[in-house]
């Protein structure tokens, strides 16, 4: 079967690395923005997910309800109301998105670069249809606003390639809770876990970071960071906390909450606890109603958030 053109197209622009010294700078750009906690905000930390997608719903809506106003006569005073709304409510969507952006694969941030390009080209061609409009040429100032959201409909289309086909915004911890079996799994001897060293084990195939505190405690989290996967048992740990290596987000070890973006989802926790001498985990909210340890057993970090892997 032929491949589809737009996605041969998409897949080419995945792999075109001509424009990675320009991505490069501006990713350094981005990063060096005194944002501070802003940032964190920006990437809709405090919303669970990235907030850029629900910030473009105010520039996108504005400039489609203008394009069905100019399609009737009599309403170009609300239609030019609404494409100056739009392109209020563009610059601090847009931001989102560089901050965002600036925390992706490099395949992810080419996509992204034509995306954001798209929507640029999308905001001229509305600024100069409000000029146009606010000089009486209606005429011009409507087919500057068409062509204005023709790019918006181009950058959409690479917006939808970036989070659904790469995945740029999703929860990759998502499916732990749906593919890690229900009770305690053992992942080895409390000696194999050295105090304050991060350790990777598996749990069904899935990946657990582990962590044993010099008091004796042991914490157990999701490995793959829900931001895009990127192996926390690589990652520092400090301060109770563990550090992603390659986008730097900061998880709890206690509970995997999210301190500290990009990622917007916490990681998935498990309750430990020690049997003869052994390492044993589950997944916190699947404990399925089992008694609490006694004889032999030890629990840690009962208390400790819901969560993942161990």
């Amino acid at each position: 079967m032929r491949q589809n053109r737009v996605l041969w197209l998409l897949d080419r622009l995945e792999r075109d690395s001509r424009a990675d010294g320009l991505i490069e700078t501006l990713r350094k750009g981005v990063r060096a923005l005194p944002l501070r906690s802003g940032r964190d905000l920006l990437h809709g930390r405090w919303l669970g997910h990235p907030v850029h997608p629900l910030m473009v719903q105010v520039p996108i809506g504005s400039w489609l309800s203008a394009a069905v106003l100019d399609l009737r006569p009599g309403r170009s005073r609300e239609a030019r109301l609404l494409v100056g709304v739009g392109l209020g409510a563009a610059a601090p969507a847009a931001l989102a998105g560089w901050v965002d952006w600036a925390e992706l694969h490099r395949p992810q941030q080419r996509v992204g670069l034509v995306h954001a390009l798209s929507n640029t080209a999308a905001v001229s061609l509305y600024a100069t249809s409000l000029v146009c409009r606010a000089r009486g040429r209606e005429t011009a100032g409507r087919a500057y606003g068409f062509l204005g959201l023709t790019a918006v409909g181009l950058g959409g289309m690479l917006g939808g390639h970036l989070a659904y086909r790469q995945a740029s915004g999703a929860n990759h911890a998502e499916e732990v809770p749906n593919v890690v079996s229900r009770g305690w799994h053992r992942i080895g001897a409390v000696a194999d876990f050295p105090a304050g060293e991060p350790v990777r084990r598996s749990v069904d195939d899935v990946p657990v970071l582990v962590v044993r505190e010099s008091g004796g405690e042991i914490h157990a989290l999701a490995e793959r960071c829900s931001h895009l996967a990127g192996p926390l048992s690589e990652g520092t740990v400090a301060d109770g906390c563990v550090r992603c290596p390659w986008h730097g987000s900061v998880f709890r070890l206690s509970d995997g909450w999210n301190v500290r973006g990009p990622a917007t989802a916490p990681q998935p926790s498990f309750e430990t606890r020690v049997v003869d001498g052994h390492v044993e985990v589950r997944l916190r909210h699947q404990n399925g109603g089992e008694p609490a340890p006694r004889g032999n057993e030890t629990r840690s970090g009962a208390a400790h958030g819901r969560g993942d892997h161990g």
